[in-house]
């Protein structure tokens, strides 16, 4: 008999006091507040509440000129920011990274919004937000790590030139002849106007000036500490305009009220649209890719705890859905926002929370501000920012290594691609000739002939390695170099894989081999 005083047992999804998972959540629990407890550490303040306000001057021309880049407000890169702080920042994942609005969107961005329209483009974001989140709840975060660096490389070398030549119209204050190559093939033409036109010398002059100011900042060290390089050239460059009151272009500025467009009913419809299902589908799949890879980036950077990739997935899902909400751009983890935020000496999500903060107060109070700047200085940041992404080192590298050949090829066609058809397109390929390399790179096999030291008898042939269709012809080459008059053992059994083509052309050869046989069959397959 059982007796009457045995306990209930739990309900299913509970814990029993005292049992392992009540403690462990016990323990996880106490660990999240006494997280929240450290924040707010006068140590911690004293370092995130600095490290924010550099992250906020760093923001601040690069969402803007992101935005004015994309052919959107500039206020909407400023939403992407603040979302990107007040959203993402509080989440888990990484946690000294930093999101907002990415250059390496740009491009797809502009295309996007030039196919659909200003309107269309929160409900492409909101679906790739979606879709982000769902792909973080399947737990799929992780095997982003397993894309070709050598393609994303790529990637981002399409995505630089293609940035680099439609910002150097901008540069000028003169209107880009269309995207990609036909931007390329303008230059020349460019040229000519900036040495015929003084309206457009002028502003090229702006927009060279800023260029040049950002990339010899750094070299300041003691200015560089003070204030980042871009909002030092944007300042200057506004400046000098002011003084001297040159006829340039300025950012128009609408308001936040008139620039944030959240999607409805028509805009949802118009994501059943196939073209419009590849946008989303590379919003999702790009920025989420440039997120992880940031994150990579950052762990090696400090010694806290490692990004969590399902988690940040989703926390940058989580962002792009509200920033599809607002009708602002797509957002990702921006390495040189994260890397300022660590340099400053961050220890804790506090400073990107905060940076959040500074951009909303930014655009509530002084929006205004905005109308000062010269699209020709911000044209120059970018210009800058496009330049970095082109992998030169990394490619001189490559190049110089003979092992590495395959790899260069890989980042060489995927930046090709990206330039001549689009970005969706052109990483397609990359991510195609990438599987091809790799392929080819373990399909190796060779032949082990014993017996041809002697004159007569069988010769042995060991087939050894990985069999595939990409070195079949190699391998009936050198099965057409045995002595056609001597026998012939083919051994397969070092074969560690062996596909269809492959056995169907030895069985063949096989066949062949012993119907030339004069008495009895010259070849065996076992």
């Amino acid at each position: 008999m059982r007796s009457s005083s045995a306990s209930t047992p739990p309900e299913r999804g509970t814990s029993r006091p005292g049992s392992p998972g009540s403690e462990r959540r016990k323990s996880r629990t106490s660990a999240s507040f006494r997280g929240l407890r450290s924040v707010w550490k006068p140590g911690v303040l004293r370092s995130d509440l600095p490290a924010s306000l550099v992250v906020f001057l760093v923001a601040v021309p690069l969402c803007v000129g992101i935005a004015v880049a994309s052919g959107v407000p500039p206020e909407l890169g400023l939403v992407t920011g603040i979302v990107g702080g007040l959203v993402v920042g509080p989440m888990p994942g990484s946690s000294l990274q930093v999101s907002g609005p990415a250059a390496g969107l740009t491009v797809l961005v502009y295309e996007a919004v030039r196919t659909y329209g200003l309107p269309v483009l929160g409900a492409l974001v909101l679906a790739a937000g979606l879709l982000q989140l769902a792909m973080g709840a399947l737990r799929l975060g992780r095997w982003f790590r397993a894309v070709s660096v050598a393609v994303v490389q790529g990637m981002l070398a399409g995505i630089g030139l293609v940035l680099v030549a439609g910002q150097l119209y901008a540069l000028a204050d003169a209107e880009a002849p269309g995207a990609g190559l036909a931007n390329i093939g303008g230059l020349p033409t460019l040229a000519g106007d900036v040495f015929g036109d003084p309206a457009v010398r002028t502003a090229a002059a702006v927009g060279v000036g800023t260029l040049l100011v950002v990339a010899v900042w750094p070299r300041l060290r003691a200015a560089a500490r003070l204030v980042p390089g871009p909002l030092a050239a944007v300042l200057l460059a506004t400046v000098v305009v002011a003084v001297f009151d040159l006829p340039v272009a300025r950012i128009e500025v609408q308001g936040l009220g008139g620039a944030v467009q959240p999607p409805g009913s028509d805009e949802l419809a118009r994501l059943t649209e196939l073209g419009a299902l590849g946008t989303v589908l590379a919003f999702a799949l790009i920025a989420s890719a440039e997120s992880l890879f940031s994150a990579a980036a950052v762990d090696r950077m400090h010694d806290g705890p490692p990004t969590r990739y399902d988690r940040e997935l989703m926390a940058q899902g989580a962002g792009n859905t509200v920033c599809g909400l607002l009708g602002a751009l797509p957002m990702t983890a921006v390495i040189v926002r994260s890397s300022a935020n660590l340099r400053a000496g961050a220890r804790t999500k506090l400073s990107r929370v905060l940076h959040g903060v500074w951009l909303l107060a930014f655009v509530v109070l002084l929006p205004q501000v905005l109308g000062l700047v010269p699209v020709a200085a911000l044209a120059g940041v970018l210009v800058h920012a496009g330049w970095r992404l082109l992998p030169v080192r990394e490619f001189g590298r490559m190049c110089r290594d003979r092992a590495q050949w395959g790899e260069a090829l890989v980042l060489l066609v995927t930046g090709v691609a990206v330039v001549l058809t689009n970005l969706f397109e052109g990483v397609l390929i990359g991510l195609v000739l990438a599987v091809v390399k790799s392929a080819w790179d373990t399909s190796q096999v060779h032949l082990e002939v014993a017996g041809r030291e002697r004159d007569d008898g069988p010769l042995r042939v060991r087939v050894l390695g990985y069999a595939t269709f990409l070195r079949l012809p190699r391998l009936l080459d050198q099965l057409a170099q045995l002595p056609p008059e001597r026998p012939v053992e083919l051994d397969l059994s070092g074969l560690r894989h062996m596909d269809l083509a492959c056995r169907t052309a030895l069985e063949e050869w096989a066949e062949r081999r012993a119907a030339t046989a004069r008495a009895e069959p010259e070849a065996a397959v076992r």
